[in-house]
């Protein structure tokens, strides 16, 4: 197995024994910084190469993916699983965005296999952090004379997690491959070695997920299940329309299949404070996420390699 998914199975082993491994929160945070601009300058390299106008459209198609998943999710919730309205509209936009580590794992998964994939993914990936926010926040509250949409949009434009890819992506662009060569070292290289240790302390969260989803039971499990599954069939056909590659299906796939723990957490606790989100996490954390990095890359790789006639 791949080392770093190895990693993340060590630190859930040792959270599910009750070890006392923990690693630092200032580290955590340092990991996360370094992976988000590791990815922004992979991809603004990438696109310094490339025209910048034919990526518009599919632009616009992720961010219409990324709304339909939302109100998907939303209706599933409500409707086949019984959630309240709070809980359902904060839920669904957990998994109408997107999770950086799984993207990061599902580009050294294609990486260590040399599958490339088209360089724009790392801006595919900010632009489907947002929409679903926003669609979240209309589901739970409609729209009011009191809604504070200034917090809102900093918050959904101005987090740190597209705050760190978007500047990571400037500054590749700018330098362009010979001026991040310097660099390359810390950045690339290590960027395995960054993202196991990251993973070690994701294992470590996701262990701390068993009580709710215990108390929430099967539908929560049923749904951290189905629901990824939907979405990355519904991201490899938006991947085909838009003429992606195989790897490039893949990680489209894999996006889609992917719920948000970092941005839409911070976003949901301004604007739906009644939700509770210890089961968004629980579902997110606790079961989609596992289930990404073990079974569900491979998967939507085989599946995109079946699409594309590959």
């Amino acid at each position: 197995m791949d080392p770093v998914i190895l990693f993340f199975l060590f630190g859930l082993v040792a959270g599910l024994l009750r070890s006392e491994l923990k690693l630092p929160s200032a580290l955590y945070d340092s990991l996360s910084i370094f992976l988000l601009l590791a990815i922004g300058l992979k991809g603004g390299q990438g696109l310094a190469t490339q025209p910048l106008l034919p990526l518009l459209p599919q632009i616009g198609a992720v961010i219409v993916l990324g709304v339909l998943q939302t109100l998907i999710a939303f209706s599933a919730l409500r409707l086949l699983f019984g959630f309240d309205r709070p809980n359902a509209a904060s839920t669904a936009a957990h998994y109408g965005s997107v999770s950086v580590a799984t993207f990061a794992v599902a580009a050294a998964w294609l990486a260590a296999r040399d599958i490339a994939m088209e360089p724009q993914m790392a801006v595919l990936l900010a632009v489907m952090e947002i929409p679903a926010i926003l669609v979240g926040i209309v589901l739970a509250r409609g729209i009011h004379r009191d809604t504070d949409w200034k917090s809102l949009g900093h918050e959904a434009f101005l987090g740190k997690g597209v705050t760190l890819l978007l500047g990571g992506m400037a500054i590749g662009w700018a330098a362009g491959p010979e001026g991040l060569a310097p660099i390359s070292g810390l950045y690339f290289d290590l960027f395995k070695a960054v993202l196991a240790l990251f993973l070690l302390e994701m294992g470590l969260i996701v262990s701390r997920q068993v009580g709710e989803l215990r108390r929430r039971g099967l539908s929560l499990i049923v749904f951290g299940l189905a629901m990824p599954l939907l979405s990355a069939t519904l991201g490899l056909g938006t991947g085909w329309l838009l003429g992606l590659s195989v790897g490039g299906l893949t990680m489209l796939a894999t996006l889609a299949a992917s719920a948000s723990y970092i941005a839409v957490p911070a976003a949901m606790r301004i604007a739906v404070p009644e939700a509770n989100p210890a089961v968004s996490l629980a579902g997110s954390l606790g079961v989609t996420f596992p289930f990404n990095i073990l079974l569900g890359i491979p998967l939507y790789h085989w599946m995109a390699t079946r699409l594309s006639g590959a």
